[in-house]
């Protein structure tokens, strides 16, 4: 792929710094081993051992290479806590307690804990190993004369000089350690917030200072004691040491938090809990959250409707999951072929800036009638094309409209695919190599396969008999040897699946769970977002296991064809990266040089949303006293799915913002009270041109009621002609799915949207019914979108409006003469009808309707002839 810098440094970088620490830990326990040996070669010899000096040193320096060996494979993480240490960049800003640059704590103050860990373990071993050599000469001796009498244990004064010099150096680290956890006070997890609080910085801080320079004392007593040998004063220093300890890191902090703190904890916490609002906002990147009022005013019109036309043509009613299932059914079109997911993007279709949903259609091969070798590693290597259907579109029979579907990919609006073969993608698992003597299965043709050799660059080309050879053993397939269909040109490819794919090349990484699809110039790319990510964030809050630090720094673009992996730098004020950047030089690429064709696909990531949108719920609360209190805390709502209550996640829209009619795409979520369910805020999150990544809050008016997602949904359930809806639909081995609940801000209104499926029990395929939209406490039910919202705001005296069955025909916003309407809906409805026909091959049904839609085109035809 290129990345050879990296693969040296990740490959060598590691084996050289676990050999360093494995060298440098088993020469210092061979020395030290060796040193003491000599108190027990005069007894080497003896029955018991048989063993001559040479022996025992070669048995010193045998136990010492296998614990330096020891000491190196327990050195996890390593790698990257010393290349991160030798690389790293100030973050610009200090921590708000000892002023030191964040970057520190980050990448120094590991590094030191790496150090001193090792350390002391090491000398913590040999002290033991040569105090258990040097007791040798004492047992060997009782031993050899067959009696235990009198036996004494006091050591010469070599070995005393010896002990005690190894004692000093693990008092000396024990120094060393408490001046390390003076600083990890930060990361304190026992206050009223993350992070040192009062009684930490009042009392556990002055108590490290003391124990630090107590230790000290120690140790410089110990070594006094060789020229003097007067233990008495270092006994002393050690029991000062451990009563200290105990005073205070134990004592003394639960006294001052009990007597202190506890009965005065706002006042005395205050500007710790103000520290860790501050730094939590800034290492989740909400500190530059631009927040604004909602006017709400509920004057929404059939004005404002054809005004913001873009929005609503834009409102996804199609939910991934039914939307996932449809395509299951009627596009995948052959049992071997796979759609694993349903992403959300934006594409201009016929001009016109359209958010779409769109699915790769993979290559599984363990749904092969016959899965030999030949067929899943040689001939059905790939995945072909994908389906596009705009968020909005419906059929009469309630299905999606496409703007690609079919095999091979059958295109409108625009969009071009030059090559639809998808040999990387979300579920390519194994490894295939393409290119042999046997040509691959591309796509069906009507009755007939169609079959090419692959043209492309992925994979590793077998052109000798050692990579064969080589390859046969990794994969343990001895027909990569032998078989007769490889030949020089062949190439092998594997880690096809693209998240296993970006951790090979980078594994310092954090990554998105959800990659997307899109197509850019005729190819089809995969986008999957990267994140830098640490716990070494001071007084910032940890999320989970992820850390409490974290940027979308990166934006990975894998290609589907060829496998090619462009890592492109989306935040360069983010320290992690640059870091990173410094450490593998030939692997990021700055984002001047994303192509503007990828650009405009690149979204919002929903991951990082989720968890900026958790943490801002409580951190929205930027002032102490009322943050201490609890007293705005912030909640995401519930939604109904599919019978089921449960969280409402991020959803994408279309928007247009003050001062900038033009349409924008952005990820939102709405918030509601803690303890009540109407809403209180909505945040969003942009993802086009210069605005990409800014964070816009709007909060709602206080002193008027908003309606929230589940009062909205609680509306729905109360009512009595809705529920006998649902109830009669649920009949004769059906069942009713309703869909997510979305929140749709247009000027200074919400709308909220609901969509519900019919899904057959025997053939589960759901189809798109009915469209429930809520405006101002009221509630209105049709077939469409366009006639929900028409009659919504045409009934603003009705609590509830049910559009019947037989009003089907959406109601423009334009004024359209009524037949013409009439015709132009029967001729969308032939149309369907005639595509399903031919989609089952009912041809004799197919001829009926096609000369029935010509009817109606000839007599639509005639009418806008006549004006």
């Amino acid at each position: 792929l290129g990345f050879v810098r990296t693969f040296m440094v990740l490959f060598f970088s590691d084996f050289i710094i676990r050999s360093v620490i494995g060298v440098i830990v088993a020469f210092f326990f061979i020395i030290n081993t060796l040193y003491a040996r000599k108190a027990i070669l005069p007894y080497s010899s003896v029955e018991v051992l048989d063993l001559g000096g040479k022996r025992v040193s070669l048995i010193i320096v045998l136990a010492g290479l296998f614990v330096g060996f020891l000491f190196s494979a327990g050195a996890v993480g390593a790698r990257d806590t010393v290349l991160m240490y030798l690389n790293q960049t100030p973050f610009g800003y200090t921590d708000p307690v000892f002023a030191k640059d964040i970057g520190y704590y980050v990448f120094s103050l590991p590094f030191y804990n790496l150090i001193k860990n090792l350390a002391s373990g090491i000398v913590l071993l040999t002290a033991f190993t040569v105090l258990v050599l040097y007791y040798s000469k004492t047992l060997m001796t009782a031993y050899s004369i067959n009696t235990f009498r009198g036996l004494s244990l006091k050591l010469p004064a070599k070995a005393l000089n010896h002990l005690t010099v190894l004692t000093a150096a693990f008092l000396l680290l024990k120094a060393w350690d408490y001046r390390l956890r003076v600083y990890e006070l930060l990361f304190s997890p026992r206050g009223v917030v993350f992070g040192a609080g009062y009684a930490d910085i009042n009392a556990s801080l002055l108590g490290l200072r003391i124990l630090f320079f107590v230790v000290i004392f120690s140790s410089l007593l110990l070594l006094a004691t060789i020229i003097k040998r007067n233990y008495k004063l270092f006994i002393g220093s050690i029991g000062l040491w451990v009563l200290s300890s105990v005073l205070l890191l134990g004592v003394f902090p639960s006294l001052v938090q009990r007597f202190r703190v506890d009965p005065n904890e706002l006042e005395m916490e205050r500007e710790y809990i103000g520290h860790n609002i501050e730094m939590t906002n800034k290492a989740y990147g909400l500190d530059n959250v631009r927040e604004e009022r909602f006017a709400l005013d509920n004057r929404l019109s059939r004005e404002s409707l054809v005004e913001n036309r873009g929005i609503i043509d834009n409102i996804r009613i199609w939910d991934h999951r039914p939307k996932l299932s449809v395509y299951r059914e009627l596009q995948e079109l052959r049992p071997y072929y796979r759609f694993n997911d349903v992403d959300v993007g934006r594409y201009y279709i016929d001009g016109e800036y359209t958010q779409v949903m769109i699915s790769a259609r993979e290559m599984d091969q363990r749904r092969l009638p016959s899965r030999t070798w030949i067929n899943e590693k040689l001939i059905y290597t790939h995945g072909f094309g994908f389906v596009m259907s705009p968020v909005n579109k419906v059929t009469a029979e309630g299905a999606p409209e496409y703007i690609v579907r079919d095999i091979p990919p059958v295109t409108s609006g625009g969009i071009r695919v030059d090559n639809p073969a998808i040999y990387y993608g979300e579920s390519t698992d194994d490894y295939v190599i393409a290119n042999t003597r046997v040509k691959e299965f591309h796509h069906v043709s009507g009755d007939d396969n169609v079959f090419r050799h692959y043209t492309g660059s992925g994979g590793v080309g077998l052109d000798s008999l050692l990579k064969k050879a080589l390859f046969s053993l990794r994969f343990r397939e001895i027909k990569i040897l032998l078989s007769e269909d490889i030949h020089s040109e062949s190439r092998i490819m594997f880690h096809r699946n693209i998240q296993e794919r970006v951790r090979k090349a980078a594994p310092f990484l954090y990554y998105d769970r959800d990659p997307y699809l899109v197509v850019a110039e005729g190819r089809l790319l995969w986008i999957q977002d990267a994140y830098t990510v640490t716990d070494g964030f001071p007084y910032s809050r940890p999320y989970g296991n992820m850390g409490n630090y974290i940027r979308n720094s990166v934006k990975v673009v894998i290609d589907a064809y060829n496998g090619d992996m462009d890592f492109y730098v989306m935040d360069e004020d983010d320290p992690l990266i640059r870091t990173y950047r410094n450490i593998y030089t030939d692997l990021f690429v700055s984002q001047d040089e994303m192509p503007e064709y990828i650009r405009r696909h690149i979204r919002y990531p929903e991951d990082l949303f989720s968890i900026q949108a958790d943490i801002f719920r409580t951190y929205h609360m930027r002032n102490p006293t009322v943050f201490y209190n609890r007293e705005a805390l912030w909640d995401i709502p519930t939604e109904h799915y599919a019978g089921r209550s449960r969280k409402m996640t991020p959803y994408y829209v279309m928007k247009s913002f003050p001062g900038n009619d033009e349409l924008e795409f952005i990820l939102m979520l709405p918030f509601t009270p803690a303890t009540r369910n109407n809403m209180i805020a909505w945040m969003g999150a942009r993802s086009d041109g210069e605005h990409y990544g800014e964070l816009v809050l709007y909060r709602f008016p206080t002193d008027q009621l908003v309606y929230g997602p589940q009062q909205i949904e609680s509306d729905i359930d109360a009512n009595d002609e809705l529920s006998q809806l649902i109830s009669l639909w649920s009949q004769q081995g059906s069942r009713v799915i309703r869909g997510n609940l979305l929140v749709i801000p247009i000027e200074n209104s919400l709308l909220y949207i609901e969509p519900l499926y019919i899904e057959a029990e025997t053939v589960r395929i759901p189809r798109l019914r009915r469209i429930i939209a809520a405006f101002d406490g009221r509630l209105s039910v049709a077939p469409n979108l366009e006639q929900a919202l028409i009659n919504l705001l045409d009934s603003r005296s009705e609590e509830m409006i049910i559009v019947s069955d037989e009003t089907i025909e959406p109601a423009p916003f334009a004024d359209v003469p009524e037949d013409l309407r009439e015709l132009s809906a029967r001729a969308m409805r032939k149309y369907e009808d005639l595509m399903g026909s031919q989609r089952s091959g009912n041809w004799a049904r197919y001829g009926e309707l096609l000369e029935d839609l010509e009817g109606i085109l000839k007599r639509l035809n005639t009418l806008a002839e006549q004006r």
